[in-house]
């Protein structure tokens, strides 16, 4: 018989600690070394977003309570909201495109206002019955997606509307068409928050502290207190008043926050941290505001009654055409325009065609440059009748400042140029 050759044993081969990761398929003969995933890491708090820590001092800012011992914290948060807010608003990317498409209105007339307000709360319904101008009108939201202009025609005067597109809350950081919708309503002289008759409150608040984050204030005059930077001396804080709001510690902890060490505050009147940080950032506008309540055909009388005695509300009904007289005349005082006419020599004055000049613009080298840019070159000096000056007429020069049309007296402006001799 044939004997069976065993074959032999294979040598004994060296110990060999091979780690789970590197242990071959079953199917491969070959083994690749593969080091382990690390696992993630945790975000540092420095990557955060501007947003998250926008909302990280707001909810800090709503847990604090408000008292002489938290006043110094709170104001420290209200500048550091500030800065961000800033930084949040201010474009990151050079050459930025401005406004955006279908926001870019040229500004035309005496004076822009402003339709401001939630969706669907009857803005395009009231621009159409004021002005004419078409615009969309629907049942659902959003139906006006662009800025709408349209004028109106009053006391002689060329007013600009704006119905701008409903904005959301979260608009001053950017959500839906904010920024574009507010940066249009930043450049307006009155503000127009239409509000629904249903909850307006609710609206009001809400609308107020959208726009108050994008640095318009609403129905409010500059603080009256004096901010001038140094080179050195440290942090000098005066007041002719009581302050109960702000302190020496208080202003130097905001005036730090900004990298400000040296520099003088003077109050005038009790101030807030929040006058002081406005005054220090600069970019705060101070507009005039009408609420203006729509749909006040769907409340009662005694809720009407109510809303009427609040101040600088405008209770109207788009819809039906209630009470539009009475908002163009509100809309009038808050514009505070003045008209003066003029008058040709041996004639009688021009009051078809008044020259409209701010309130705040109306002297009469202003006067000169409203009709064209060189009569104030050529100027000599002009005759004035009315309440501007005491003798009718009166000779006066550049500097006159002229009073508007009152209802008993009335302002007449003669000019009368150098004439060269070439002319």
């Amino acid at each position: 018989p044939l004997r069976e050759h065993s074959r032999p044993s294979p040598l004994p081969r060296p110990p060999f600690r091979i780690h789970a990761s590197e242990a071959a398929p079953a199917k491969s003969r070959r083994t690749f070394y593969s080091p382990p995933t690390p696992s993630p890491l945790p975000r540092p708090a420095a990557m955060a977003t501007v947003m998250q820590k926008i909302k990280d001092i707001e909810d800090e800012m709503s847990k604090t309570q408000k008292n002489k011992a938290t006043a110094h914290h709170l104001g420290l948060l209200k500048a550091k909201l500030a800065k961000l807010r800033r930084e949040l608003l201010t474009p990151t990317t050079k050459g930025g495109g401005g406004a955006g498409e279908g926001f870019d209105v040229t500004k035309s007339g005496d004076a822009r206002v402003g339709l401001v307000g939630f969706p669907s709360v009857g803005k395009s319904t009231l621009l159409n019955k004021l002005t004419g101008t078409f615009s969309e009108v629907a049942s659902y939201e959003f139906t006006t997606l662009t800025c709408i202009p349209g004028v109106i025609m009053y006391k002689g005067a060329k007013v600009q509307l704006l119905d701008l597109p409903g904005i959301i809350e979260g608009a001053k950081d950017g959500k839906g068409r904010g920024r574009q919708v507010i940066s249009t309503a930043r450049t307006c002289n009155v503000i127009l928050i239409v509000l629904d008759a249903i909850k307006p409150i609710t609206h009001k608040r809400l609308i107020e502290k959208e726009l108050e984050g994008f640095g318009i204030r609403l129905n409010k005059t500059p603080p009256n207190m004096t901010f001038r930077r140094k080179e050195k001396g440290g942090i000098n804080f005066t007041s002719t008043v009581a302050n109960t709001h702000l302190d020496l510690d208080t202003v130097k902890a905001i005036c730090s926050e900004y990298r400000i060490h040296n520099a003088d505050v003077s109050l005038r009147f009790d101030a807030t941290a929040d006058d002081l940080i406005d005054v220090i950032e600069g970019s705060r506008i101070y507009m005039p505001c009408i609420y203006v309540v729509n749909k006040i055909d769907q409340i009662t009388v005694e809720e009407l009654d109510i809303l009427d005695k609040l101040p600088h509300y405008c209770p109207i009904s788009a819809h039906l055409e209630w009470n539009l007289d009475g908002l163009l005349e509100m809309v009038w005082e808050y514009l505070d325009l003045c008209r003066l006419y003029t008058k040709p020599k041996g004639l009688n004055p021009d009051y078809e065609d008044p020259v409209i000049l701010s309130s705040k613009r109306k002297t009469v080298e202003d006067f000169c440059n409203q009709i064209h840019k060189d009569m104030a070159k050529q100027f000599k000096y002009a005759l004035v009748w009315g309440s501007s000056v005491k003798h009718k007429p009166q000779r006066v020069g550049k500097v006159c400042i002229l009073q508007p049309l009152s209802c008993y007296t009335v302002s007449f402006l003669a000019l009368i140029r150098k004439i060269s001799a070439g002319a």
